[in-house]
């Protein structure tokens, strides 16, 4: 790293300022459980949400920038998924996980793939329940962009028009990431402007591709080790620290609507990866750079998962900065635990319930997202090679504690 990246990182981490009023787009109508249509808006939050700062100090610096490559525009009426009415979930006339949130304006969400839709009974647990999807890998550089020339973007297309028959938010998984991306990337020799390029087109031709459909993107996704530094990635040693402001950057001037987040795992609670994201995304809001929120992963287990006192105290203080704070990605695992299964799935469903009841609390999260539907299509039994219960619903599709824990607190609060 030359001199004058070390210098760069430095005033990023270390900056301190405030940022003007966020955005926060809705989807919700006057009636909330009349959802087939998605209609996205601005608004400008209250004042009690989110108190007027005054104006950065420093302005929006001058990167580099470009055009998008050509690429084919996303076509809606070349999907024709029917729309699923939401379901209730228990006898008589109990409202669903989806209609509960509605009337709260909250956004409950997992995230999927396309090929799950095909299977009728996932489809109608998916939209009957949920208000939001993720794009789990849909959206990742290895799909949506094989080849330097080649753009495919199928499978994301197919998961936001399902969501559009199904009035649910779409939330886009990662235009920046140092994983799954293709070998012409990973292996290629370019020089540092070039790199620059390679990533600026690759930003700006998947973000206007989905420019109007997409509620929010992560944009940079887990850059941090945890002891706070910034890991070695691609982007890192070809471009420099400042390859995080540059894709904000880039992502706002392709479409100014959506929420731009950055993603991180670990960084829930108070510790130095959290810190150091803090530190980032402050000094970012100083400088100018577009920035909507940070994203808390919350891959975690049955024991020793962030408290709900730090969870609460790391969204606040990102609520002090004008910041959105969502819960992306959570699943508890429940390897390596030593109790009964029933045990194990009273503890999974408390954690769950700490971490819902946090965003319910904090003034700036409102969007509530476990990594996957079922246990049945988790990635992590795949990823250990140990069998894992870490979502909601079994494999079977029934609902878990955890579930109905989550039911229940949106049932009991005001």
């Amino acid at each position: 790293m030359t001199a004058i990246h070390r210098a760069f990182l430095l005033v990023m981490l270390c900056l301190w300022g405030l940022s003007a009023c966020r955005r926060a787009p809705e989807i919700f109508s006057a009636h909330p459980t009349d959802t087939l249509t998605l209609t996205v808006r601005s608004k400008t939050p209250s004042s009690e949400t989110f108190p007027a700062k005054p104006t950065p100090v420093y302005p929006t610096p001058k990167f580099p920038t470009c055009q998008p490559d050509p690429a084919p525009a996303f076509n809606p009426g070349a999907y024709s998924f029917m729309p699923i009415r939401p379901v209730s979930n228990r006898e008589g006339d109990a409202p669903s996980l989806r209609q509960l949130a509605e009337l709260r304006r909250f956004y409950v969400g997992v995230s999927t793939a396309p090929q799950f839709l095909d299977d009728p009974g996932y489809a109608e647990l998916l939209a009957g329940q949920f208000n939001m999807l993720a794009a789990e890998n849909a959206m990742k550089w290895e799909v949506v962009h094989p080849k330097p020339e080649r753009y495919d973007f199928s499978q994301g297309d197919a998961l936001v028009a399902f969501a559009r028959a199904n009035g649910m938010a779409v939330y886009g998984h990662a235009l920046v990431w140092d994983l799954q991306q293709p070998d012409w990337l990973t292996r290629g020799e370019y020089s540092r402007e070039e790199w620059i390029q390679i990533l600026c087109r690759h930003i700006k031709t998947v973000v206007s591709h989905y420019r109007g459909y997409i509620y929010a993107w992560d944009v940079v996704n887990e850059a941090f080790q945890n002891n706070g530094a910034l890991r070695d990635t691609l982007w890192l040693r070809k471009i420099g620290p400042e390859y995080i402001a540059m894709a904000f950057q880039w992502a706002r001037e392709a479409d100014p609507q959506t929420l731009l987040i950055y993603n991180e795992f670990f960084a829930e609670g108070l510790n130095q990866k959290s810190q150091a994201v803090y530190s980032l995304v402050q000094g970012m809001l100083q400088q100018g750079i577009p920035i909507d929120g940070v994203g808390l992963q919350m891959h975690v287990w049955l024991w020793g998962p962030p408290t709900r006192h730090e969870l609460l105290a790391n969204m606040r203080r990102l609520a002090e900065l004008g910041l959105l704070a969502h819960i992306t990605e959570m699943d508890v695992r429940t390897q390596y635990s030593r109790d009964s299964q029933a045990e194990e799935l009273t503890v999974q469903a408390e954690v769950y319930r700490q971490a819902f009841s946090a965003c319910l609390e904090a003034p700036n999260c409102n969007v509530f997202v476990a990594w996957g539907l079922t246990d049945r299509y988790s990635w992590i039994p795949e990823h250990t090679g140990q069998p894992d219960a870490p979502l909601l619903f079994d494999r079977q599709g029934k609902p878990k504690p955890a579930f109905n824990a989550l039911l229940d607190m949106l049932r009991r609060s005001p």
